[in-house]
């Protein structure tokens, strides 16, 4: 039996297996949470798979989890489906549409496909069944993404597009489609510096985002942007990661900001994909300089040494995620500014409030 949560430790659900929900997040109905993901138990970095299906888990507590079963099962047995293994799936995020009572599942696919596939189902647990295959917004390739659901049922959704910043669109009432003029958040970056991996929170009348730049699966340092509206515009408030020894956001990266329902507390969901990759200012320093160094080779000069690093490095294709870890932290405010520490053990009991309100 779990009492606290233990950031980048081994989690295991009530029947003693590792928890498989990764760039995951969480939904609360009728006094369960429901945690689903990625299954990334076949992902050995050598045999092609990229993901399992996306499974989820209950709990009532946040720290025990039961397994509940799939939410969207695997094609194995037909390689041009969206659902083969395969595929570059990944980051799902369910909505409920207040128009329509369906649970709406969006799915992110990066590679040649770079795309959305969107599923809908009466009831959390499904069974979700394609509505949109192959959806690129405005026409563009899409990446990681979050959709902020208002107090009044709106949804805007934000997705980093092409190296070129996070595009910003309200969605239609049904949660299907984007509609209206796309907006551009958080432009004018290239790797690593430019943003994906959005994650959105609201409090005391303020929209955040929390993204990650752009180093596949290798940590990088987060950023923090701050709002009056979800559709912005957004100004930068730094780095919410206090006292990071690893310069790298506590080597994981972030996939969603959840509100504890009834409380002040905010759960910043992460993934620490590498575990025995261990990034530090030092060596983050030097893969800075060499994928900085595609795109701007004036400014950055790395050394064979920073190359030789960067190659070695496990790569989107090549990495074991099947050993991924979940980095937890509770977010604190400063003022109006979210911040991140580092606790090796902590309880949601110990933060429903927050000081600063």
């Amino acid at each position: 039996m779990n009492t606290c949560i233990k950031p980048g430790q081994l989690w295991l659900d009530t029947d003693g297996t590792p928890i498989e929900a990764h760039g995951g997040a969480l939904y609360y109905e009728d006094g369960v949470y429901y945690w689903y993901g990625e299954n990334k138990d076949h992902t050995d970095g050598k045999n092609g798979v990229w993901t399992w299906g996306i499974k989820y888990y209950s709990s009532r507590d946040l720290y025990n989890w039961k397994y509940e079963g799939y939410l969207i099962e695997p094609d194995t047995g037909d390689e041009a489906s969206m659902l083969h293994p395969s595929r570059r799936m990944d980051r799902p995020h369910i909505v409920k549409s207040p128009a329509t009572g369906k649970y709406v599942c969006w799915l992110k696919y990066s590679g040649e496909d770079a795309c959305f596939c969107l599923f809908t189902a009466d009831a959390f647990g499904g069974p979700y069944t394609m509505a949109k295959e192959r959806f690129r917004p405005f026409g563009k390739k899409v990446g990681d993404f979050d959709i902020a659901v208002e107090e009044d049922g709106r949804a805007y959704l934000l997705f980093d597009s092409d190296h070129a910043g996070l595009t910003g669109a309200w969605l239609t009432p049904d949660y299907l489609d984007a509609t209206g003029e796309p907006a551009l958040h958080c432009g004018g970056l290239h790797p690593p510096y430019c943003r994906e991996a959005p994650a959105h929170f609201a409090w005391n009348g303020k929209h955040y985002l929390f993204t990650s730049g752009m180093t596949g699966y290798l940590p990088n340092p987060s950023r923090t942007d701050g709002a009056d509206r979800a559709d912005g515009p957004y100004e930068t408030l730094g780095n919410p990661h206090v006292d990071d020894p690893s310069s790298a956001s506590f080597n994981s990266q972030i996939s969603q900001v959840f509100r504890v329902p009834g409380t002040e507390c905010f759960i910043a969901l992460a993934d620490r994909w590498v575990p025995e990759y261990k990034m530090a200012a030092q060596v983050y320093g030097a893969l800075e300089r060499a994928i900085g160094h595609r795109f701007d080779p004036e400014r950055f000069q790395p050394s064979q040494e920073d190359i030789q690093l960067l190659m070695a490095s496990p790569m989107l294709a090549t990495a074991d995620t099947s050993k991924a870890r979940y980095v937890w932290l509770p977010v604190t405010f400063e003022g109006s500014v979210p911040r991140i520490r580092w606790h090796d053990e902590w309880r949601v009991e110990d933060f429903t409030k927050q000081e600063d309100a």
